[in-house]
């Protein structure tokens, strides 16, 4: 039986008021924390991006570049103004778990419950901190959920036109989300709403999210297809760790909070078994088959956050009913929201950039938690989401001094080539204070940029080891090392003077092709 809409209005105004007062809490949270630290290193790639806007990148989606050139051209380059768009997806992925929650059945207290819960979802809550896809990829996923709620409880499958549009953003912002249409439609083929695949409105709205992504798709089919070269090579080298199925479930009880795994896995369950439920069965179906293909294909932990909305919207509806219910259980009612708010403001400052970054490995050893890693290779005294975020502007002045210190002629002709978008992202955004010119480099995207007109003759090399420029220069002088006490280890690293490339740059370009 389809849930009904609210009876009057009034109360369903009153029940947005709910999802919106919470969703703009959660906004103000992150805008009031997130200029603490520094630009990210993905910020800073996505930023140079930006600059050369295409339908599509080595290693992401196009959609990002398009949001972030907006923005800026909008706002400016300050991280308050880069960090409006996600902390703007925080609060609407936090309202729209509310709407999900009420299509679910639920009322005003389940509405309170599931946006609370959200906000105080580590992983959910650290996305929102800065610019990515991440923050994004909840509002496409969770909008084309609630609109299918929409159509199942108003049995008016025209609405499925808004879920493909949804879903071909969805795919300019995420590749991720083939997987996600993927598991919705076995979801629904294992439910009765599998009805509405036989409908011609499916069929529009597929046709809808292939032509809003096909731009991408050409570009992808033009270049040879570079993403997916680009995930064979994470693949082949092992870049990513790779859990097994109990650590990976174990991670996702850690990244959505343990205080409230009684509410999302409540939800799964609900979803699946309860008689209230019967027509959203395809969700729980839905969450199934996207948690089991991420197992299967050793996907990172997080890759199943922005799912999770609708499962803590479906446990917050249980909750309720449980309340409602049996009178002895009334005291949860209160109960329930202070065990969500207790564990998340312990988890908070894992999440959001509050503390001082020194504090951070004291707390996470008083709470008994280890470092945890998402690609091998990481070493860091803080979290990849902290670290990532310090040494940048320490680095590009002692590039500037290194620069600078050379002989004018040769200054002229001398390119800064790093090894990583990162450093190369740092170059291009804060180099400019200092004369730099902007930075070259063979990793990811900035392979498709070239070496424009350096021959190689002069070189500051970043991120490159000494045994590597040895190979590759004629003789290499070794420069100050660059040492962020808080940032990732393999940002420590001498910067080098490289002297008369082996190769003309445009020569040795394709070997030096970093995609990973």
């Amino acid at each position: 039986m389809p849930n009904p809409v609210p009876v009057t209005p009034e109360t369903y105004a009153a029940e947005s008021r709910v999802a919106w007062a919470l969703g703009l809490a959660g906004f103000l949270l992150q805008m009031a924390f997130n200029s603490r630290y520094g630009y990210f290193r993905d910020e800073l790639y996505y930023i140079a991006c930006s600059n050369h806007l295409a339908f599509g990148y080595v290693d992401m989606a196009p959609l990002i570049a398009w949001l972030a050139r907006a923005f800026r051209a909008v706002f400016g380059d300050s991280l308050p103004a880069i960090r409006l768009l996600p902390a703007l997806a925080y609060g609407a992925e936090i309202a729209l778990s509310g709407f999900i929650a009420r299509e679910l059945g639920g009322k005003r207290w389940a509405i309170f419950l599931a946006c609370l819960t959200v906000l105080f979802t580590p992983v959910i809550a650290g996305n929102g901190t800065r610019l990515a896809m991440n923050p994004l990829e909840p509002l496409f996923w969770m909008g084309c959920i609630y609109v299918l709620l929409l159509a199942v409880n108003r049995d008016n499958p025209k609405l499925l036109v808004w879920c493909g549009v949804l879903l071909g953003f969805g795919l300019l912002n995420k590749h991720s989300t083939i997987f996600f249409i993927a598991a919705l439609v076995i979801g629904l083929l294992l439910s009765p709403q599998r009805s509405l695949l036989r409908t011609k409105w499916f069929w529009i709205a597929t046709a809808l999210a292939f032509c809003i992504a096909l731009p991408n798709v050409l570009w992808q089919y033009l270049n040879h297809f570079p993403t997916l070269e680009d995930l064979r090579n994470v693949k082949a080298t092992h870049k990513n760790v790779e859990l097994p199925p109990l650590p990976f479930l174990q991670q996702q009880l850690m990244m959505l909070n343990p205080s409230a795994v009684f509410v999302w896995l409540g939800g799964f369950f609900y979803l699946l078994f309860h008689r209230n439920a019967k027509s959203y069965r395809f969700l729980a179906w839905t969450y199934a088959t996207f948690l089991a293909t991420m197992m299967a294909l050793h996907g990172k932990d997080y890759y199943l956050a922005p799912i999770y909305p609708m499962l803590i919207a479906g446990g917050a509806v249980l909750w309720e009913i449980v309340i409602r219910s049996y009178r002895s259980f009334a005291w949860l009612k209160n109960a329930i929201p202070a065990i969500i708010l207790a564990g998340g403001l312990v988890a908070l400052p894992l999440a959001l950039p509050i503390s001082p970054p020194e504090a951070i490995p004291a707390y996470m050893n008083a709470l008994g938690l280890q470092m945890t890693r998402t690609e091998n290779g990481m070493v860091s005294p803080l979290p990849q989401h902290f670290a990532d975020q310090f040494g940048w502007p320490e680095m590009v002045a002692k590039v500037a001094e290194v620069y600078n210190s050379l002989p004018p002629d040769q200054r002229a002709k001398t390119a800064i080539l790093a090894g990583n978008y990162g450093g190369a992202g740092a170059i291009d955004f804060f180099g400019g204070r200092y004369g730099l010119p902007k930075a070259i480099s063979a990793h990811q995207n900035y392979y498709f940029w070239g070496p424009r007109d350096y021959t190689g003759e002069s070189v500051i090399l970043l991120e490159w080891s000494l045994k590597d420029a040895r190979y590759w220069c004629g003789s290499v002088d070794v420069g100050p090392r660059n040492e962020p006490p808080l940032g990732m280890g393999w940002e420590h690293y001498n910067i080098l003077v490289c002297h008369n490339f082996k190769q003309p740059l445009p020569l040795a370009w394709p070997k030096l092709k970093t995609w990973n």
